[in-house]
């Protein structure tokens, strides 16, 4: 049987049992496309599989963990950057009004631009840069080469930078 097929057959109990455990429309949606890439991956030992609803179940399982790892990432991430946007930097406790007001708006256009980039751009800038992942790892993690992610790394700093670079002509 084919991926499609499955996927198809299989589509909706699926999305039940991720919206159960998700309340956002577009995270479900997210999740259910990396059901069905997961089952393209594994196209060729679909056959060897005695139960593929038990397997399929615990990749949606997996799969919502992973999504919901992620966003407690994102939302660590973005808390250090509010408190270090709070007191400096540099760990100095006390900013000016201006400073501060200055420091906010920063932390709000790199979380605007962030939010822009497309969701492979952001995932992998948030891994490297905010839970410090070697190339290595995220190789391992989006089962692409190292050459391969010092691209895509390249590719998604120069998208945030001309997103940045937005704002500031926009001011």
């Amino acid at each position: 049987m084919t991926p499609q097929v499955l996927y198809l057959e299989n589509e909706s109990w699926l999305r039940t049992v991720v919206r159960s455990r998700i309340s956002e429309p577009e995270a479900v949606e997210d999740i259910m496309q990396n059901i069905a890439l997961a089952l393209v991956r594994q196209r060729d030992t679909l056959g060897e599989l005695n139960r593929v609803g038990a397997w399929l179940y615990q990749v949606a399982v997996k799969q919502v963990l992973m999504y919901r790892r992620t966003r407690g990432r994102r939302r660590r991430f973005e808390d250090r950057l509010q408190s270090q946007a709070g007191t400096g930097t540099m760990g100095t406790s006390s900013l000016s009004p201006t400073e501060s007001v200055l420091a906010a708006e920063k932390k709000e256009q790199v979380q605007a631009a962030l939010e822009a980039l497309n969701e492979l751009d952001r995932q992998i800038l948030m891994l490297k840069y905010a839970e410090g992942w070697t190339y290595r790892q995220l190789s391992e993690h989006l089962g692409v080469k190292e050459d391969t992610v010092e691209y895509r790394l390249m590719k998604a700093r120069k998208n945030l930078r001309r997103l940045l670079a937005g704002f500031v002509a926009e001011v």
